[in-house]
């Protein structure tokens, strides 16, 4: 089975940036992926995904306007662009990707967590005040 590795995770300041990779060890066959991230004593919750066949990008509410979401399909890699980082926005990042039968409607790509069948094992991010 195809893996992901996310990397490009860090400490940084608030209103720093990061650029995060998600590599997949092959092709991989998905219409949708999505970033998700867990703080510390929180669940998981989704942050970004993409929508191949729409091209439509959702995010979550809190980082609307400060995160993007792209895919490269050239080199299997998904990547998510993060501006003025708050210290709320501290956590592991995963990627994932969901198979390619599932025709996620609107925003259930970023609720839906347990469509998605591939995982990464996530980046830190940290953000200090």
């Amino acid at each position: 089975q195809v893996q992901l590795v996310e990397s490009g995770g860090g400490s940084v300041q608030a209103g720093g940036s990061l650029r995060l990779s998600c590599a997949a060890s092959g092709y991989i066959n998905a219409a949708l992926m999505g970033w998700f991230r867990q703080a510390p004593g929180k669940e998981r919750e989704g942050v970004a995904c993409l929508n191949s066949r729409s091209g439509n990008t959702y995010y979550a509410d809190s980082v609307q306007g400060r995160f993007s979401i792209s895919r490269d399909t050239a080199t299997n890699t998904l990547y998510l662009q993060i501006y003025s980082l708050k210290p709320e926005d501290t956590g592991i990042y995963y990627c994932a990707a969901a198979p390619i039968w599932w025709t996620a409607i609107g925003t259930a790509c970023l609720t839906a967590q347990q469509r998605y069948n591939v995982w990464g094992r996530g980046t830190q991010v940290t953000v200090s005040s």
